[in-house]
């Protein structure tokens, strides 16, 4: 088994998502929250508590991996920039504690778990709740987070499959 932590970053709230999969790809749900982190004075201590948080769920739940949402193109540069440092931040907490970082697009991640890029965040909430046998409302950043995870296991399981890397696995060339 190996267990996947996915996350789905935010400046306002990161979601979280943790679930093991096996060799064949088959998931099973460990943990899920959003991060609130408006409760901060000010934008360097939210990353503060993002770096925090994540850190004390990696030491509780010790994935093997985590996966994490690239980070799009928004309308408002701040909200853009601060949704890199967000990011960065994230992806700070998991290298600290040497967990190899993988990067899907929210294009993918909506196309392995809905089956169409394009799908909206209800949508997904509710794939995420049928594919790990999950009761009521997802909290919406939590469930991207495990989407994230579940298409990391997803496409660990078809690059070993395949005999590629997990990066090939999206690679059109």
């Amino acid at each position: 088994m190996t267990r996947i932590l996915g996350i789905d970053p935010g400046s306002q709230r990161t979601g979280v998502g943790i679930i093991d999969c096996d060799a064949g790809g088959r998931t099973t749900h460990v943990f899920h929250t959003p991060l609130v982190l408006l409760d901060a004075e000010s934008f360097p201590l939210r990353l503060k508590l993002l770096l925090d948080g994540l850190g004390e769920i990696i030491e509780k739940y010790r994935p093997d991996e985590v996966a994490i949402e690239k980070v799009f193109m928004a309308r408002n540069p701040d909200s853009a920039l601060k949704l890199g440092q967000a990011r960065g931040a994230a992806m700070c907490a998991a290298v600290m504690r040497d967990l190899p970082v993988h990067e899907y697009a929210a294009k993918e991640i909506k196309l392995a778990t809905v089956g169409k890029g394009g799908a909206d965040k209800v949508q997904v909430q509710h794939m995420i709740g049928v594919m790990l046998n999950l009761h009521g409302k997802i909290q919406a950043d939590a469930a991207d987070a495990l989407a994230v995870a579940i298409t990391h296991a997803h496409v660990r399981a078809t690059a070993a499959r395949i005999g590629v890397s997990a990066k090939q696995v999206w690679s059109r060339k």
